[in-house]
């Protein structure tokens, strides 16, 4: 396709929907680099940041979702949802769309109905293993549906894997080690455990994390803490909690960098952290969230099958734990090394691409002879 696609793409609130956004994006970008790409989002989400940072234009429209209850926003939310509709055909219009992609999200529902209503072809990625309510719509009459995983029972579905941006996508996790131990200051051989709890952080694995320092510190081990934004843990006096053997940030923009100094890795199963994980062929103990509809127990179970992963339930995963599993797993090469293998047999890297592909694809043959494309 020789003339630059126009493409808009819409998901937001948290890095598991934006993430996978972007790589899908910028794939789209290496096909076809004149591409106009629009993202579409809500205010308050964490894309407000991640788009702008990843050079794409956002347009926000506000979020409409179903109340679950009767009351007062019942009877406004005919209004708010036809209101978030109609500036989603705006945005469609304004921007001349040629096509979009949705990868669930509240912005998702709206933006789906305006592009059925103006003709505009949809392409629907789902990166989890029980698909969302939005995506499910989008779905009905897609173009293309993509998924992370198998089954999700979306109609017209292709498992392609999930969209990841090219740094984690084409890491090499052993070339990776030395420069990514030396981004968390980590300057001998010791073995590295890193734990985060995604984008929010996770109260539970930061509070069984700080009560386990001293057994970690002891038995040799360095722990590389990613505990969220705004939520550092600090000592009695409100200083940020120090210890001898660890280490915390706030945010990593580099999760390769995680992935590659990390021999065992504490984490969400999250779609999105499972399959870096096998990209990666980092080790790892995976705790599901325990709330929503049991979508991050589902994600986690090919890796955990293969081998690739332990699985813990959010409420038995405390410094009993660590002491019972995760600290002699840091002390068993061997034993971390076919977690690693196991974990690499399931990476898939090519998702985005897939996508983008299929999107030009779908533009090219819209495009009339002597038309722009």
């Amino acid at each position: 396709m020789s003339e630059p696609i126009r493409l808009v793409v819409a998901g937001g609130g948290t890095a598991g929907h934006i993430s996978p956004m972007l790589a899908i994006a910028d794939a789209v970008k290496v096909e076809n680099p004149a591409a106009q790409i629009t993202a579409l989002g809500s205010p308050g989400g964490l894309e407000t940041r991640l788009v702008p940072e990843a050079g794409y234009p956002l347009e926000l429209i506000p979020k409409a979702p179903m109340p679950r209850s009767i009351n007062l926003d019942l009877l406004k939310f005919p209004f708010r949802f036809a209101k978030a509709v109609n500036q989603a055909k705006a945005v469609l219009r304004r921007s001349n769309a040629q096509a979009l992609l949705g990868v669930g999200g509240y912005v998702c529902t709206p933006a789906y109905l305006a592009a059925r209503k103006l003709g505009v072809p949809i392409f629907v990625h789902e990166a989890n293993s029980k698909a969302g309510m939005a995506n499910k719509l989008g779905a009905k009459h897609a173009a293309a549906v993509g998924t992370t995983f198998a089954g999700t029972g979306l109609p017209g579905e292709e498992q392609v894997g999930m969209p990841m941006r090219s740094n984690v996508a084409t890491m090499d996790r052993a070339a990776l080690r030395d420069e990514a131990r030396a981004h968390f200051g980590l300057t001998d051989d010791r073995p590295v455990l890193l734990v985060t709890g995604g984008s929010s952080g996770a109260l539970s694995l930061n509070n069984a994390v700080a009560q386990s320092l001293q057994q970690l510190n002891a038995a040799g081990i360095r722990t590389v803490h990613i505990t969220g934004r705004g939520k550092q843990l600090t000592d009695d006096s409100g200083a940020l909690l120090a210890h001898e053997g660890y280490t915390q940030v706030e945010y990593v923009d580099r999760m390769d960098y995680a992935y590659a100094a990390a021999d065992l890795m504490v984490c969400r199963s999250g779609a999105g952290t499972v399959c870096e994980l096998e990209v990666a062929g980092t080790p790892s103990v995976l705790v599901p969230l325990p709330i929503g509809n049991g979508e991050q127990k589902l994600n986690a179970r090919e890796l955990v099958q293969a081998g690739g992963a332990l699985l813990v339930a959010d409420k038995d995963f405390s410094a009993g734990y660590i002491a019972e599993h995760v600290i002699p797993l840091l002390g068993d090469r061997h034993k971390l090394e076919e977690m690693s293998q196991a974990a690499s047999s399931l990476g898939r890297r090519d998702a985005a691409q897939i996508m983008a592909r299929k999107i030009i694809t779908e533009v090219s043959s819209r495009a009339l002879p002597g038309q722009e494309g």
